[in-house]
């Protein structure tokens, strides 16, 4: 440790022979922040804080590492989340020709979630508008604050996107007196989830966390059996009507918990609670490979859900016992590493014959140097700051 930091200190000191120049790290990899809207920031492209400068911007120009940007990302992910977890319920479980009639009769501000999802819709075009203004850094690693290439860099990447989950199609479709009303506004709301796609590449700069990334697999795991649970149900209630012989998995349930159709009461049968546990209930015993059978398909659509439902479980098993076996073994790397050290020097000073005194200084020299530098190559680390290279994977 102290001949690398007397090498350093040795390589900048000044000499008539050898002209110093100021170190200046042109590394790509960032920096640790140091702010905490830094480390709240959900941008793709964080500034290194070599390159924390305050640049000339044009009015109304909003930098991408701001405070304000950071705090509108997170309520844009909140929204997002919202929108992930009821718009596929919303139009699975709550939009139907009873609810429609509603609608019709007292007007579209009659049910509460039409109302949020109506602030969400001007929330998302708020954050088209804020996109708009909003600098990137480019390929160079250079700010770029000019209006136009904003516009032309958001019009090539997710403007579309976010256009389309932005567009309120229940407030344009309302009162259209078309038959297929409720259908055409269930589908078209499912459109607002093209921006899970965005906000997962935002959450990507958490990887590198590995419990970051076991609640995200979870969380992931979760909202796909609810999304499932939506299609579940909607297969159900789609096919009841046009069923000869009631033998679907709602007629089921309405035999189990005595609570039977009856088809001149549009009110009859198991409650939304009732239908969207049970739904739930069955994909995640599917997905997971339990399957109690309590719950079963007995149509052909509804057997053919339940083998697209174990594909993608079998897919899930394997990319999250994957991650999770990653991440357990990023946990005891260090552990492995110091162990494997301690083994070398145990075998040098068995080799050497190294005595009793001096074998004790040997190990608790090694033990008090593991503790300090956590088994980082201190040479490395300095190399490679004194050249500007990237790391190797071992430092």
């Amino acid at each position: 440790m102290l001949r690398t930091l007397g090498a350093i200190r040795q390589s900048l000191a000044p000499g008539p022979s050898k002209p110093t120049f100021p170190l200046v790290l042109v590394s790509p990899v960032p920096l640790p922040c140091s702010s905490p809207w830094q480390v709240l920031s959900l941008g793709a492209d964080v500034l290194p804080e070599y390159k924390l400068q305050a640049p000339r911007i044009h009015r109304w120009t909003i930098l991408h590492y701001s405070p304000f940007k950071a705090v509108w990302d997170w309520l844009i992910l909140l929204l997002v989340i919202y929108t992930a977890v009821f718009t596929p319920y919303s139009a699975a479980f709550l939009l139907n020709e009873e609810q429609e009639e509603k609608r019709w009769n007292c007007g579209y501000s009659c049910n509460p979630l039409n109302i949020i999802d109506l602030i969400v819709d001007i929330m998302f075009i708020v954050d088209i508008i804020i996109n708009f203004r909003t600098t990137y850094v480019n390929i160079n690693d250079e700010v770029v604050s000019h209006p136009g290439k904003i516009a032309i860099h958001y019009f090539k990447g997710w403007f579309l996107i976010d256009m389309v989950a932005a567009i309120p199609f229940d407030l344009l479709i309302f009162r259209s007196g078309s038959d297929e009303t409720t259908t055409l506004i269930g589908l078209l709301k499912t459109a607002r989830l093209l921006r899970l796609v965005r906000v997962a590449r935002k959450l990507d700069r958490y990887s590198e966390y590995g419990a970051a990334v076991l609640f995200l697999l979870m969380c992931t795991f979760a909202l796909i059996a609810h999304w499932l649970a939506c299609i579940w149900y909607a297969i159900g209630n789609v096919e009841r009507p046009y069923m000869e012989h009631k033998i679907g998995w709602l007629d089921n349930l309405g035999d189990q918990i005595g609570k039977r159709y009856n088809d001149s009461d549009l009110s009859s049968g198991p409650s939304i609670k009732d239908k969207y546990v049970t739904a739930l209930y069955f994909t995640f015993s599917s997905l997971t490979s339990v399957g109690f059978g309590n719950v079963s398909p007995n149509t052909n659509s509804e057997k053919i859900f339940s083998i697209c439902v174990m594909l993608i479980g079998s897919l899930m098993y394997a990319s999250i016992f994957g991650n999770v076996s990653a991440i357990i073994q990023r946990l005891y790397s260090g552990t492995a590493r110091y162990h494997t050290q301690m083994l070398r020097v145990k075998e040098f000073i068995r080799f050497h014959q190294i005595p009793n005194p001096l074998r004790q200084r040997l190990e608790e020299y090694f033990q008090h140097a593991w503790s300090y530098t956590n088994g980082i190559d201190m040479n490395a680390v300095s190399a490679w700051l004194m050249r500007g290279e990237p790391p190797p994977p071992q430092v």
